[in-house]
This record gives structure tokens, C-alpha cells and sequence, in this order.
């Protein structure tokens, strides 16, 4: 997967076409004006810069992700494991559960991902 960057606000703008897609592209100015008291011409200027990302689309007027929020925060986790923790998961869960005990509920979860995901030794 190509690695996208999103800053805050962008995130946010990245939330709204995530959230009512696939919209008009007059219907996301409406969106941004009220949740991000944008005008209708930064709307279009940053729809312009994340679909040249690849992110999303504007194809007749009508908005598209073409990665989708789930596919696009995996990158990111990945990502910041990586840059952090030299890609080490094991790492990153040590560091992540030093101040934070997890619950059982959660340690659950985690075991189920872990078997779901576990690779078969040949």
C-alpha cells in the first residue's frame, strides 16, 4: 500500500467524505461550512490536494474514497511501528501496556487477533 499522510484538519475533511460517501461535491462544501466553517473555496482546494494523494476522488462531481478509513489507519499503524519501534509489535505492546494494564476483556481480544493472524510454521 502507498503510504498517504493526512495532518489534523485534513484528517477531519478526510472524515466527512469517509462518513456520507459517495456525496456531491456540493454537498461536501455544505458539509465543511458547517463542521469546519470552511469556504467553498477550501473545500475545493483541499479535495484537490487529497485526491492527488490518491485518497479520493471527484469523478462528475461526485466524491469517492478510493482507500478506504480502515485500509488507511492500517497504513498508519504500521507505519508508526516502524518508525517507532523498529516494526517490532511485541515492542510496541510492551511499551504501550507499561502505564496501561490491559483488561481482561481486551487481553482476550488481543489472544483472538493473535490466533486469527498466526502464520502456520512449515
Amino acid at each position: 500500500m502507498a503510504e498517504y499522510r493526512l495532518g489534523e484538519i485534513e484528517m477531519r475533511f478526510a472524515d466527512i467524505i469517509w462518513n456520507h460517501e459517495p456525496l456531491p461535491s456540493g454537498e461536501l462544501v455544505k458539509l465543511c461550512i458547517q463542521e469546519l466553517e470552511w469556504k467553498k473555496s477550501t473545500t475545493y482546494t483541499i479535495l484537490r490536494r487529497v485526491c492527488e494523494r490518491g485518497l479520493f476522488q471527484n469523478n462528475g462531481g461526485i466524491v469517492r474514497s478510493l482507500v478506504s478509513k480502515e485500509e488507511f489507519l492500517a497504513g498508519q499503524s504500521e507505519k508508526f511501528v516502524e518508525d517507532t519501534f523498529a516494526g517490532s509489535l511485541p515492542g510496541f505492546l510492551a511499551a504501550f501496556t507499561r502505564r496501561r494494564k490491559l483488561s481482561d476483556r481486551e487481553a482476550a481480544q488481543l489472544l483472538a487477533i493473535i490466533e486469527s493472524n498466526r502464520r502456520e510454521s512449515s
